[in-house]
């Protein structure tokens, strides 16, 4: 059974992750349990594309990245660490805090930022 007691700590650390992009998104929602970032308006979508949020879960702490999804390409080299937090395309698990993956995702993090601005709205 995950120790649910350090989530807090979990969601925290991964929202520290995000919150340096909220200067150029859009927070979408900022509780004790989400925080959600928005892109700006895309022309070519005719809509804001989804960034990236973390979500307090039952069993651990989704942390979810949407560039990722879009450009593939962007995982190429991570950690077989990090690779085994991911479920599906674009969502990382955590059940405790990792320094050192926690890094590794805000790189990933900061990665796919500029690749977003570039290809999406330049």
């Amino acid at each position: 059974m995950p120790a649910q007691n350090e989530f807090p700590a979990v969601f925290e650390s991964l929202k520290s992750i995000l919150k340096p992009f909220a200067k150029k998104l859009t927070v979408k929602n900022d509780t004790k349990d989400v925080y959600y970032l928005d892109g700006p308006y895309s022309e070519k979508w005719k809509k804001e594309l989804y960034f990236a949020s973390t979500h307090i879960k039952k069993n651990y702490v989704s942390f979810y990245l949407m560039p990722v999804y879009m450009y593939p390409d962007l995982l190429k080299g991570i950690s077989p660490e990090l690779k085994k937090n991911m479920q599906g395309k674009s969502c990382f698990n955590f059940k405790k805090v990792d320094k050192g993956l926690f890094e590794e995702l805000s790189q990933l993090t900061k990665r796919g930022f500029e690749r977003l601005m570039m290809e999406e709205y330049s």
